[in-house]
């Protein structure tokens, strides 16, 4: 079969390919998604899409398909001894999803690939990436097909989302650096009842054995993981070994019934010390993979694609080709992913601490700092990953007479999403900026000379609250950061940051 050359070559079609894939399409650029496999996976894997993944799936217009299919939980709690430690209540969030969505991954794949059918694109599956060879102007790829034939495709651009195994990575020479975690775990989705369990909520029960993790996936299933402190016992658990963890770790009276799947792993801790090989990218699981503590793993990597793909976009257009914008995936994303891989390892710790001593102290640490507000909507922000932010990215910019203070929206953070703001950031077959505030001065000058990068939000009656009552004026980013921040009459700057960009 011969297709069209790509603009962009996707290697691997979980999620984060798939999001990537169906970003880059959004933006009208060619694509071609290709997979190993010869059919999705039939597991559940990760389990929850977090708020600010939300966001990003709203800005790209499909969010509602998510949200129907999904369940939504409202919190977590962290319980040791029969009595609860601590409780995380995401519905005070600042975010127009102010909760966990619970999704198996099989779900959201299926989600997605339905997503960028709407582009006409489907996965190209069975399709092996046997060999890149990256040159100055362009990629070039072998891909294995079914039948066993070769063909060579040459692409401006290729993108590695395929997986902790990634042969993108293999074929860059790249190290993994990390270490593996020293004890085996289980994890069962299956079927729960009892008296305590809550089934909106995450609950975590710690006990001196270690830990027990319980995710609601749909009404009366869950998913159940528990370390076991050493390897193994056997090839697989069994229903009854899992109900013996349950029993002594969990609540009482809680029954386990009808399991799909019961399996042991192991947590690895790894990460490329670079996203970036001249025209070739690493995201989600081949650039990182950690403890499934948090659930960060796949929203991480699906915002590795919302953050690279507007900017592969934008150089697919000849606008900032060689300049900062692409650069800047690497430092920005590799702060995160390094975030998160720190975060996951310090909860898996605590989680699985085992000194007598150590727990009494960790148990007292949580139980009182857990009920201080600000503790409380800290670790809510954390854990929706509405707080992430990039406040040293080389696309920021702070110009002199920026409003200050409380409230006042700082380059690099994640853009307030009141009104008519969280409809436009991002929407659209253009990844376009958007200008926010100013005094009207300059704004005709700026839309005429960079038109193709910019275009102007309408205000609403939210707008002054958060923007401070045309004090400012910002420019956020296709994918809602904050890039420019200047006073009202920041006309050149503006210019300045534009120019920066299309460089």
């Amino acid at each position: 079969m011969n297709l069209s050359l790509p603009h962009v070559l996707v290697v691997g079609a979980g999620p984060v390919g798939l999001a990537m894939a169906a970003e880059l399409a959004r933006y009208q650029v060619k694509v071609r998604l290709i997979d190993k496999a010869t059919a999705p996976s039939d597991k559940s894997k990760a389990l929850v899409l977090w708020s600010r993944t939300l966001e990003l799936l709203d800005r790209a217009g499909c969010a509602g398909a998510f949200i129907d299919a999904g369940l939504k939980a409202s919190g977590a709690s962290i319980s040791a001894q029969g009595r609860r430690l601590a409780h995380i209540d995401l519905a005070a969030i600042d975010s127009p999803h102010p909760y966990a969505l619970m999704l198996p991954q099989s779900e959201t794949e299926r989600l997605l690939a339905q997503h960028l059918a709407g582009f006409g694109i489907t996965v190209e599956r069975g399709v092996e990436l046997a060999d890149l060879t990256p040159g100055r102007d362009r990629v070039t790829a072998r891909l294995r097909q079914p039948d066993g034939r070769e063909e060579d495709v040459a692409c401006d651009w290729l993108v590695g989302c395929d997986g902790a195994h990634s042969t993108v990575r293999h074929r860059l020479g790249m190290d993994f650096a990390g270490s593996a975690e020293p004890s085996d775990w289980l994890l069962a989705d299956l079927r729960i009842a009892g008296p305590a369990i809550v089934p909106d909520e995450i609950g975590i029960f710690w006990h001196r054995d270690g830990v027990l993790a319980v995710f609601p996936i749909t009404a009366g299933r869950v998913r159940v993981i528990a370390d076991l402190g050493g390897a193994a016992p056997g090839a697989a658990p069994d229903l009854a070994s899992v109900q013996a963890i349950v029993d002594r770790r969990g609540p009482a009276g809680t029954v386990l019934s009808d399991p799909i799947w019961l399996a042991y792993f192991r947590i690895n801790e790894r990460m490329v010390d670079h996203y970036r090989v001249g025209r070739v990218f690493l995201a989600g699981d081949a650039a990182h993979i950690h403890s499934p503590a948090g659930g960060q793993g796949m929203n991480t990597g699906i915002q590795d694609a919302c953050n690279l793909a507007w900017k592969l976009a934008l150089a697919v257009r000849g606008i900032g080709h060689g300049g900062k914008l692409l650069d800047s995936y690497d430092s920005e994303r590799r702060a995160v992913g390094a975030m998160v891989l720190r975060n996951a390892t310090r909860l898996t710790h605590a989680a699985v601490l085992r000194n007598p001593l150590g727990q009494i102290v960790r148990n007292g640490l949580v139980h009182l700092l857990g009920e201080l507000p600000p503790v409380q909507q800290r670790l809510a922000a954390t854990m929706t990953e509405i707080d992430i932010a990039y406040p040293d990215s080389p696309l920021n910019r702070t110009a002199r007479g920026a409003p200050e203070g409380r409230g006042a929206p700082r380059a690099g953070e994640r853009a307030p999403l009141d009104g008519d703001l969280a409809r436009r950031i991002g929407a659209g077959a253009d990844p376009k900026f958007l200008l926010v505030g100013g005094d009207g001065g300059g704004e005709r000058a700026l839309l005429e000379r960079f038109g193709a990068l910019v275009t102007v939000a309408t205000p609403d009656a939210t707008l002054p609250q958060k923007y401070g009552a045309g004090t400012g004026l910002w420019l956020i980013r296709p994918d809602g950061y904050i890039g420019l921040a200047a006073p009202a009459d920041g006309w050149e700057s503006a210019a300045e940051y534009l120019a920066m960009i299309a460089a």
